[in-house]
């Protein structure tokens, strides 16, 4: 596929060059023309004999003008062939000057992301459609920058109206109702934890979705050990092999992938199951064993408040989704597959990796 600068330098390489060629061709023939209409109106002067030989009263002069002008058609051959190779590079920088600004364009749209909506292409120059058009891509960014940060005030305040009933209504429960209806108060705290735990993950899924306002350095393989430290009692066991790797990032939705990941193969696994997490050259894979995962459900695997059958505790469906958004944020791409003989392995792919040497456990 060609691009525009290729077609442009065509267009007007083309376009100078059938111009040049007829407007030579049309003086050649011209110039042959009115050489012989004006042999023919000259006068015939006699020839001296020579030698004694016979008078020759016709000068060779038709002759003269066929071979200036075949030696004229050479040289616009020639001339053609120059003109051709200069019109090509002249027409390669006019259109790569005329380029220009949209090539501008495209670096700023490319470098472009919710953390870097305050920047703008400014471009200076004439008022023309290429002025015209970075000014209203302009005046879109700046559009978008309000709406996002209306977006980010709003996720604020939701976090902050949202959470401060649950908390009241959790502490009512646990104060008011009293030991004897212990089945209602456990009903209702387990329904209260749920909402809280829906509701954190919707707000992380928006803050994700919406990318990152800054970035540090995060030790990845310390975030692993880490969730997998603070992790509950179950009767899963847990096999690690991780070096260490730094991912410029968010700590928090960095924990919060890991935790999602290693939740999700939790709850999604056979009883005396088991896990297997790797860290290697950037590259988080997490397998579990589990129910086979049918291949149509795999379209449905990272869109949010989709479940897969499991006799285990139901969550919200917002786990892997989390994951996906949190990856998108970061840079990193991530896939799932099946296991041979039931579960999943889900795999995060970050990039910039250094490699330390391994560290392995069995949790």
């Amino acid at each position: 596929m060609t691009t525009v600068r290729v077609r442009l330098t065509l267009i007007y390489s083309g376009l100078f060059l059938l111009t040049s060629v007829i407007l030579l061709v049309t003086v050649n023939l011209l110039l042959r023309q009115a050489l012989h209409a004006r042999i023919g109106r000259l006068p015939v002067a006699p020839v001296a004999p020579i030698l004694g030989g016979p008078v020759d009263r016709q000068a060779p002069l038709p002759e003269v003008v066929d071979d200036v002008v075949n030696y004229q058609w050479e040289v616009t051959a020639l001339t053609v062939g120059i003109m051709a190779l200069v019109s090509v590079v002249v027409g390669w920088l006019v259109a790569g000057r005329i380029l220009r600004p949209i090539h501008r364009i495209t670096a700023t749209a490319q470098r472009l992301s919710l953390s870097t909506l305050h920047e703008r292409i400014a471009l200076i120059g004439p008022k023309d459609e290429l002025k015209e058009l970075a000014d209203t891509f302009d005046a879109m960014l700046d559009r978008l920058e309000r709406s996002v940060e209306g977006q980010r005030r709003f996720i604020a305040n939701a976090s902050h109206e949202l959470r401060t009933p649950l908390a009241v209504q959790r502490a009512a429960i646990e104060i008011g109702l009293p030991e004897d209806v212990g089945e209602i108060r456990d009903k209702l705290l387990f329904h209260n934890h749920r909402t809280e735990n829906l509701i954190d993950a919707l707000l992380v899924l928006a803050q994700a979705e919406h990318g990152l306002e800054k970035r540090t350095p995060v030790a990845l393989d310390q975030v692993v050990r880490l969730v997998l430290a603070e992790r509950g009692p179950d009767d899963v066991t847990v096999t690690t092999r991780v070096e260490p790797f730094v991912v410029d990032g968010d700590p928090v939705l960095l924990n919060r992938l890991v935790t999602n990941l290693v939740d999700n193969a939790v709850r999604y696994n056979r009883p005396g199951g088991t896990i297997g997490i790797t860290l290697f050259h950037g590259v988080l894979t997490v397998r579990n064993t589990g129910p086979e995962v049918p291949r149509e459900r795999f379209g449905d695997l990272f869109e949010p408040f989709r479940r897969l059958h499991t006799t285990r505790e139901q969550g919200a469906g917002l786990g892997l989704s989390i994951v996906a958004s949190i990856a998108k944020a970061h840079g990193a791409d991530i896939r799932a597959s099946p296991n041979p003989g039931g579960g999943l392995e889900v795999v995060v792919v970050f990039t910039g990796y250094r490699s330390r040497g391994f560290e392995t456990n069995d949790l």
